[in-house]
C-alpha cells in the first residue's frame, strides 16, 4: 500500500510537471539524452558486458560521485574476482560521459525512472548480487524491488547535509521505512552516521568508513591541461572550477579579480561551469576579452602567433580567458593551477569539492556556501589551508594576494595537500566492507 501510494503521487507531479517537462525536453539535450533506458529499455551492450558474469550494479549521481566511484570501481571488482562485473548507472548528462570515458560505454546507463515499468527490466536482466548507491540517492521503488529480489543494498560514502537531515525529520515516520531498507550504511563521518540513525537507518547497518573523495586521483595525463599550461606561456594560471549558473553567474567575479590584477601580472583565467548547457553563456560573457574555449585548443593553433583568438576589430592578442567546455579534465587542469576557486559557495549552492585542487598542493579560494563539504572544509581551515571569502571584494583580494605572493601560496598549497594525504584510506575500507557483504549474501 505504501509503494502504490507512493508511485500514485510520482506520476501525480511528474503529470503536473510534464509542461515543463516537456519544454525543457524540447530546448535541451540533458533532459530528452538516455530516454529510453530511463523508461526501461536496457540496453544491448550491457547485456553483453555481462555475459556469464555476477553483477554488482553501481549508482554515481553526477560527476562528483563518479570521480569518488573511480578508484571504488578499480579495486572493488578485483577483490571481488574475475567471476564479478561491475556496471555503472547515473542521473545526469554530464556523469554519464565522464563514467563513459572512465570505465567504457559498454557497462554505463541512465538510470530508470523509480516507477515498477522502469525499475523491474533492469533488475530482471541484471540479476545483481548487490545494488551499491553512491553518498545519498535513495528511491524507495528500486529499495523496495531489491527487498523483494534479497538483492543487498549499500549506500557508500554516505553523508546527510543539513538541509537533506531537516527534511527527511519532517516526514521522519514515512521516511525511516525506506532509511530501514539498506543492509550496509558506510559513513563519511560521525556525524553523519549519528544522523543516518537518528532519522531511521538500522544502527547496526552504519560503519564509519571516511570520505573516498579523499582517495580521488586525478588522471596521469591531460592533453587539455598541456595545451592550457601552453597557452599560459609562462603566466600563473587561475583556474575557477564547478562555477555556478546565478545573477551574476560565479564566473562574473573571476574576471572581475582577474581584470584588476596588472596587465604584466595578469594570470590566464580558466573556467569550468559546472553544468555544459552554460559553456556558451559563459563564453558569450568573456569574449569581450582574448577568449577561447578548450575544445578551440584542441582544434589547433597558428603556428606563427601561437594560441590567438581574433578579437573585434580582426586583432590578434594572447588568450586571457579560456572557458573549459569538455567533460572530465578539470581534475587534471587543476594539478597546473597557481590558485584555485572552487564554485558552488559564492552563490548559496553548498560548495563543490576542494579537494580535487588540493591534492596537487594548489592554494584554495571559496566562498562562504560549503555545507556539502562542511568536515573537508573544516579539516583545511583548521590546517590553514584554505581562503574562505565572503563575497567578490574579498574574493578579488584574496586571489591577488596568493597570485602574487609565492612563499604564501606555496605553504598553503603544501598544507592542503597533507589534509588531503592524512585523510586517505576510506576507499580501502569500503571495499573491504563490501566484500563481505556481497560474499556473505544469498546467491
Amino acid at each position: 500500500m505504501t509503494m502504490l501510494i507512493y508511485s500514485s503521487l510520482l506520476a501525480l507531479a511528474l503529470v503536473l510537471s510534464s509542461p515543463w517537462w516537456m519544454l525543457r525536453m524540447a530546448t535541451t539535450l540533458r533532459y530528452r539524452e538516455g530516454m529510453r533506458q530511463r523508461l526501461g529499455g536496457v540496453p544491448a551492450q550491457l547485456l553483453a558486458a555481462i555475459q556469464g558474469k555476477r553483477v554488482v550494479w553501481l549508482h554515481a549521481v553526477s560527476v562528483g560521485e563518479v570521480l569518488a566511484a573511480s578508484r571504488l570501481v578499480d579495486e572493488l571488482e578485483p577483490a571481488l574476482g574475475a567471476g564479478f562485473r561491475l556496471v555503472i548507472s547515473t542521473t545526469t548528462r554530464t556523469g554519464q560521459a565522464l563514467a563513459q570515458k572512465r570505465f567504457g560505454a559498454e557497462r554505463v546507463f541512465y538510470m530508470p525512472l523509480d516507477f515498477a515499468f522502469a525499475v523491474r527490466p533492469y533488475l530482471d536482466a541484471l540479476k545483481p548480487a548487490a545494488l551499491i548507491l553512491m553518498e545519498s540517492e535513495l528511491w524507495p521503488r528500486m529499495l523496495h524491488e531489491c527487498a523483494r529480489r534479497s538483492v543487498p543494498v549499500a549506500v557508500v560514502n554516505a553523508r546527510m547535509s543539513d538541509q537533506s537531515f531537516a527534511r527527511a525529520m519532517r516526514v521522519q515516520s514515512v521516511w525511516g521505512r525506506v532509511m530501514r531498507k539498506p543492509t550496509l550504511w558506510l559513513a563519511q563521518s560521525e556525524e553523519d552516521a549519528l544522523r543516518l540513525v537518528i532519522v531511521g537507518a538500522r544502527s547496526e547497518s552504519v560503519q564509519i568508513t571516511g570520505n573516498m573523495k579523499y582517495d580521488i586521483r586525478a588522471p596521469k595525463q591531460s592533453r587539455i591541461a598541456e595545451l592550457i599550461l601552453e597557452a599560459a606561456a609562462g603566466r600563473k594560471i587561475l583556474v575557477g572550477g564547478s562555477t555556478i549558473e546565478g545573477d551574476p553567474p560565479e564566473d562574473s567575479p573571476l574576471i572581475w579579480a582577474q581584470r584588476s590584477i596588472l596587465p604584466d601580472k595578469r594570470p590566464l583565467l580558466v573556467l569550468a561551469p559546472r553544468h555544459p548547457e552554460n559553456f556558451g553563456i559563459i563564453y558569450s560573457m568573456a569574449i569581450e576579452f582574448p577568449t577561447l574555449l578548450a575544445t578551440e585548443l584542441l582544434a589547433g593553433k597558428d603556428a606563427s602567433q601561437g594560441y590567438s583568438c581574433r578579437f573585434r576589430e580582426n586583432q590578434t592578442k594572447l588568450v586571457e580567458i579560456i572557458v573549459l567546455d569538455t567533460i572530465g579534465d578539470l581534475a587534471a587542469v587543476y594539478g597546473i593551477a597557481d590558485v584555485a576557486f572552487v564554485g558552488g559557495s559564492l552563490i548559496k549552492r553548498g560548495g563543490h569539492n576542494p579537494l580535487e585542487p588540493a591534492q596537487f598542493g594548489v592554494p584554495i579560494v571559496m566562498g562562504p556556501s560549503f555545507e556539502n563539504f562542511r568536515d573537508i572544509v573544516s579539516k583545511m581551515q583548521e590546517a590553514g589551508a584554505i581562503r574562505i571569502v565572503q563575497d567578490k571584494d574579498e574574493l578579488a583580494i584574496a586571489l591577488i594576494e596568493l597570485l602574487t605572493n609565492r612563499e604564501l601560496a606555496k605553504a598553503m598549497g603544501e598544507r592542503g595537500r597533507r589534509v588531503f594525504e592524512e585523510q586517505q584510506g576510506a576507499t580501502k575500507r569500503a571495499v573491504e566492507a563490501l566484500v563481505v557483504m556481497i560474499q556473505g549474501a544469498k546467491r
